[in-house]
């Protein structure tokens, strides 16, 4: 070992390099996605024809006709329980099967948070099927 990592000094500037070293990747990437960008965005900027706005062009549209009515909709209730549904299973299938994938190689502690991991998901579950049994809310 270095005598420098055990001084103050030494062993705060190790860190901090070790630190700079493990972000390093992220920064070059960083600076690349910039590198490849600017020259694109201001290549089309030069060379796209100067054409002056027309006023209609600002002018709120549907499909080329004139709006007509509110521009928001009341939201649909009717779907938000299998929509509820839908995410719980979600995460739980991936919950699942990465606990599924490594089982044999878990031990035996590792049940208690997956059955409590899946209570909580069953009773969300449950949850959005008492959800969707109330006509009231639609």
């Amino acid at each position: 070992m270095h005598r420098f990592l055990y001084s103050a000094n030494g062993f705060l500037a190790t860190l901090v390099g070790e630190v700079a070293g493990s972000f390093s990747p992220v920064v070059l990437m960083f600076g690349f996605a910039i590198v490849a960008t600017a020259p694109a965005l201001l290549l089309s900027r030069m060379i796209a024809p100067g054409r002056k706005s027309n006023p209609v062009k600002f002018l709120p549209m549907e499909c080329g006709q004139v709006p007509s009515g509110e521009g928001r909709t009341h939201f649909m209730m009717q779907y938000y329980a299998y929509v509820l549904m839908f995410v719980v299973f979600d995460v739980m299938s991936i919950f699942l099967y990465a606990w599924g994938s490594t089982l044999l190689n878990l031990p035996k502690t590792a049940t208690l948070p997956i059955i409590a991991f899946l209570g909580i998901m069953f009773a969300s579950f449950a949850f959005a099927l008492y959800q969707s049994g109330r006509r009231n809310i639609w």
